[in-house]
């Protein structure tokens, strides 16, 4: 089995809970929907390739640890769409303008309070199911050289290095867990991690104890997203623990 090796290292990142009122919640570990947007940017897809979305998502298969814990922030933002600087078109990368819809929405004054996960580092170890394109080694080409902007959930949460592993940015093991277990742990400033069990989550497939000396509950996440419609859409049963790395 392939598998492509990501470290996710920013000030902050969000992980798209569910949405309640104007309380933007972070799950504690990335979602398929969040990780699928983020390769379909690579892979150059946007919103009106809900199809290709949709199957990337679907095809999915990933597990994550946290090298370092990040602090949880919760930011206050506002902002008044009536101002008249607010009503003119704003520019993109690609040279469209891009104007907000009609609609009540586009009026008055917003509040939204947004959670986020501050300076944490994320190694997460991904793959594709399937004999098809994109494959498992397409993906660290389009990482290297993607053809949108990327980012660790909200536009805001700008990633603070390159998104593959340096080192070895496509490994081969039995299994997702396995995989995970050998990557060494690194520290924010690039040294090695020293803690040898780590935060982590893997899928349900790969069972409750995957490893020696690694244990987690099972957990239902609402982390899928109907791409054609934009809303969210579909769960996973995975398990959330403690991962326990080979020694070196």
């Amino acid at each position: 089995m392939l598998a492509v090796v990501l470290r996710l290292d920013a000030p902050w990142m969000s992980f798209g809970g569910v949405l309640v009122d104007h309380y933007g919640f972070t799950e504690r570990f990335p979602g398929h929907a969040m990780l699928a947007g983020l390769l379909g940017n690579a892979l150059g897809y946007d919103h009106a390739d809900a199809p290709l979305l949709q199957e990337l998502q679907d095809r999915l298969v990933y597990a994550a640890r946290w090298d370092a814990i990040p602090a949880t922030v919760l930011d206050y933002q506002t902002v008044d769409l009536g101002q008249p600087k607010m009503r003119y078109k704003g520019w993109t990368t690609f040279g469209i303008p891009d104007e907000r819809k009609g609609g009540p929405a586009s009026k008055g004054t917003h509040q939204r309070f947004r959670h986020y996960l501050e300076d944490g580092l994320l190694t997460i170890v991904l793959r594709l199911e399937g004999d098809v394109p994109p494959r498992t080694e397409d993906l660290p080409g389009a990482l290297r050289r993607p053809a949108r902007p990327l980012f660790l959930g909200r536009k805001a949460c700008l990633p603070a290095r390159p998104l593959l592993d340096p080192v070895s940015p496509i490994v081969e093991a039995g299994s997702l867990v396995e995989a995970l277990a050998r990557i060494p742990a690194w520290n924010r400033d690039g040294s090695r991690g020293r803690e040898a069990r780590l935060l982590a989550c893997w899928p349900e497939e790969e069972g409750r104890e995957p490893v020696p000396g690694s244990r987690g509950e099972r957990r239902v996440v609402f982390d899928r997203r109907e791409w054609r419609s934009q809303l969210p859409a579909g769960s996973t049963c995975r398990y959330e623990g403690y991962l326990a790395l080979e020694a070196r």
